[in-house]
């Protein structure tokens, strides 16, 4: 029989090894036990090195080293930690309660439960750092910020946080609360080397600590976190912002009723009376502006920056420095205020080419206030036109500097602008260099508010929602632009239109690799080259004769535009100013200037306009200039000219008495085939009619003026291949003496004229005008209306030729080119306004 094969039997699964629970208790008491060994003796080496530390330096305050600041030539000019700086102590005792409960609110809720770290603070920072992608939130302790500020650097590296940690704990192991608190409160730093509350109580308020009220408290709790940016006297606005979250903490904490809360909030910073602040530095606004800037790009705190022994390398131009100081400190450049309230200003000189600041001025005697001027924001009137309405008017392509702008004296809505010109249509450049508000509103509403708004953001210039109304036009901003801001804004017209990176800092070194070197971005170009161009063209007649700049002119070339705001002093109807500027460039700076008070009220405003700050443009820019070699403005390549015709020259405009008309001539245009238009109203009239049209000699009678009423008279050379018409002529009113109603007697009839056309009969009577009886209500004149001038802005000599009797050839054109003149009833004189 055969074998039966054998079954193979699958091998037994093996059983998995339990762990006992004997061996999981063991395991994890000696995990627990090794944990907190090793904690211990972290623990013991934190309080052994915050314990050597102290040691090291027991009752001795190390700031560090004092950080330098260079010149463009890199020769000092300023060292930011000074050994006299500001400080008075502060005993316990005399801390007012409220301001240490402020304290702990805004810098460290859990003060009096930690033991100098903050653990849970630590794990909910690093919670929101994780969801943030990014450093969002610190968890240094008080106690940490004052190891910080009395025993270290500010060099950021791990081992100085592990210090900081450590010399945090030994000092909560060797001091109570309140000392620790006390010393943090006379070591903490108030901006303008200011440390200490009592210090800030006085230089910020002029009182005592037991005379705080409740919102100063909050202000200077509000400032630790950042001491520039919620400094009080140089930013007021982030002060106050800052002081309303701090007021809100202390509410949530029950320190505070919300009514207490409210109240405070609501209390407006000025500066005291007696503030004088302490400062050796010679150039103290420039080096605030690059301290504000160093913090920044380094992302320190102030007080790090000071005392970290940095070289800070910045782009000052001393030469111009000096002579914007010289013309600063010198009161004949100001109005003469009435009290200690002076007329302030600021400035600012920057090198387009590469954005680098020359000068800044943060306003008069600079050292005794601290407001840098040329950071805060101020209505920019006229000198924003450039901005809001000429710049995207060209940027379009559909207008130029030669375009005919309207000029009517209309409403826009509700909105009515006014202005001293006439309704008489007038060119771009002309609107500009007379900044004439009636064509700059119908400017901004050819373009539209939101081409205007997009124009001026792209020029660093945001503005507010409430500004969306023509009135943006005339620079009548809610916010307003800062003298940097519009220095800024006007460096592109000089570049180009290519984007200024505008800075005060070419690098900085530090130590442990913590330095800084400047790169510019690649430059945006904003708008055209060509609209570039044509904003300089139309800026330079500004400073010219005629122009409303002229004395900003420093004899080289320069473009530029002017700006006046009125007061705006409720319940005040008389003329005055609130803000004067005067904003330009040459082909290598750009330097914008402001005048005015900080605060305008019945008793402080400006009696005059731009005419001092464009003046003081030119006293600063001159000698800062001294070694700048000359260039000239670069004109692209393939840029339109198609220029309309030239304005009318040697427009007269003669009452004759004798034929009752008023004859009318001008000189002929030379360039070009042209016909001309006459424009005429009556005094009464609010706009002009076109008189006569299609013309093409060179003279005009008006047969129609009625006895008793004024006429204004204007020229205009049209060219009908390109549809160009030219700026208007002078404007001459002429006023038509009241005459006597003479007994009518037979007339011959009229003279034939040889070329076919009628000779203009006298008038039915005598043939003679009846003479005026000699009084000065009868008395005939004819001026030109304020600024008109010739079309090229020059004043326009009062001709004075004999009256002669002008043939005329049926359609009312006078074809004689003779000079008309005055006769003994009749006469005319002209003036220009600029």
């Amino acid at each position: 029989m055969a074998e039966r094969p054998r079954t193979k039997t699958a091998p037994k699964p093996k059983r998995k090894k339990r762990i006992s629970g004997r061996k999981w208790f063991y395991g994890l008491f000696f995990t627990a036990v090794i944990a907190i060994v090793c904690g211990v003796i972290g623990y013991l080496l934190i309080i052994l090195n915050g314990e050597r530390v102290l040691t090291e330096n027991a009752n001795k305050l190390v700031f560090g080293e004092a950080s330098i600041i260079y010149d463009a030539n890199d020769k000092e000019i300023a060292r930011l930690s000074d050994p006299n700086e500001n400080r008075e102590i502060a005993e316990f005792s005399e801390i007012p309660k409220q301001l240490l409960n402020a304290i702990v609110a805004t810098e460290d809720q859990r003060f009096y439960e930690h033991s100098g770290i903050d653990l849970f603070a630590i794990g909910r920072a690093v919670v929101k750092d994780v969801i943030a992608r990014s450093a969002v939130e610190g968890a240094s302790t008080i106690t940490q910020q004052l190891a910080k500020n009395v025993f270290l650097t500010a060099d950021k590296t791990f081992f100085r946080k592990a210090t900081e940690a450590s010399i945090a704990v030994a000092l909560e192991q060797q001091y109570s609360k309140d000392e620790i608190l006390t010393m943090y409160l006379n070591r903490i730093f108030f901006g303008k080397r200011v440390h200490g509350v009592k210090e800030a109580a006085k230089f910020y308020f002029d009182t005592d600590l037991d005379k705080l009220e409740l919102w100063q408290i909050a202000t200077i709790a509000a400032m630790p976190k950042a001491p520039n940016r919620y400094n009080p006297i140089a930013h007021p606005e982030d002060s106050m912002n800052r002081r309303a979250v701090v007021l809100k903490l202390m509410f949530d904490q029950g320190f505070i009723t919300a009514a207490e809360m409210e109240k405070a909030k609501a209390v407006v910073y000025e500066i005291p009376e007696n503030h004088n602040e302490s400062n050796s530095d010679k150039y103290p606004a420039f080096v605030d502006y690059v301290v504000e800037e160093a913090t920044e790009v380094m992302n320190l705190s102030e007080e790090e920056l000071r005392i970290g022994g940095f070289k800070i390398y910045t782009t000052l131009n001393t030469q111009a420095q000096d002579a914007m100081d010289a013309q600063f400190n010198d009161d004949d450049n100001f109005e003469k205020s009435k009290d200690e309230q002076q007329v302030e200003g600021a400035m600012i000189i920057i090198d387009h080419r590469d954005g680098t600041i020359q000068a800044i001025s943060g306003g008069r005697d600079y050292v005794k206030k601290g407001l840098n001027r040329a950071e805060v924001k101020r209505q920019p009137g006229s000198a924003f036109k450039p901005i809001i309405a000429y710049g995207p008017a060209l940027e379009s392509g559909k207008f130029y500097p030669w375009t005919t702008l309207a000029n009517d004296k209309k409403c826009y809505g509700d909105y009515c602008p006014t202005d001293r010109w006439g309704a008489t249509p007038v060119s771009m450049t002309q609107a500009i260099k007379d900044s004439r508000n009636l064509a700059a509103v119908w400017m901004l509403n050819q373009v539209g508010l939101k081409k205007g708004f997009a124009f001026s953001s792209k020029l660093g210039i945001e503005l507010d929602d409430r500004d969306r109304n023509l009135s943006a036009a005339l620079g009548g901003l809610t916010n307003g632009a800062t003298p940097i801001q519009m220095a800024t804004a006007f460096s592109v017209f000089a570049n180009a239109g290519k984007s200024v990176d505008t800075h005060s800092i070419r690098k900085i070194d530090g130590k442990s690799n913590n330095s800084y070197t400047y790169k510019a971005p690649a430059a945006k170009q904003l708008m055209s080259a060509e609209t570039a161009y044509y904003l300089t063209e139309m800026m330079q007649t500004v400073v010219q004769r005629g122009g409303t700049g002229t004395k900003a002119a420093i004899g080289r070339q320069l473009a530029g535009k002017t700006g006046t705001t009125q007061h705006g002093i409720k319940g005040f109807t008389g003329d005055g100013v609130k803000d004067a500027w005067f904003v330009g460039y040459t082909p290598e700076w750009t330097a914008s200037v402001w005048m005015g008070y900080d605060r305008t009220d019945l008793d402080h405003y400006l009696k005059t306009g731009s005419s001092q700050a464009a003046a003081m443009f030119a006293k600063v820019m001159k000698p800062a200039m001294k070694n700048v070699p000359e260039s000239s403005f670069n004109k692209p390549q393939g840029i339109k000219e198609d220029k309309p015709p030239a304005a009318i020259t040697n427009f007269n405009a003669v009452f004759i008495p004798e034929e009752m008309r008023v004859q009318l001539s001008w000189d002929p245009f030379q360039d070009g085939e042209v016909t001309y238009q006459v424009y005429r109203k009556e005094a009464s009239e609010s706009e002009y009619i076109r008189f006569v049209d299609s013309l093409t000699s060179t003279g005009v009678n008006d047969m129609s003026a009625f006895p008793g009423m004024t006429y204004e008279y204007y020229v205009v050379a049209y060219d009908a291949e390109n549809d160009q018409e030219s700026a208007p002529s002078a404007k001459i009113k002429v006023t038509i003496p009241e005459t006597e109603i003479i007994p009518e007697v037979p007339m011959e009839p009229d003279p034939v004229d040889p070329d076919g056309g009628e000779i203009t009969p006298p008038l039915e009577g005598d043939g003679e005008s009846p003479s005026p009886s000699p009084s000065e209500d009868t008395e005939p004149e004819a001026t030109v209306d304020p600024g008109s001038g010739n079309g090229t802005g020059e004043p326009v000599p009062t001709p004075t030729p004999t009256p002669t009797p002008v043939p005329d050839d049926g359609l009312g054109a006078n074809n004689s080119t003779n000079a008309l003149g005055n006769s003994e009833t009749g006469g005319n004189s002209q003036e220009t306004g600029g």
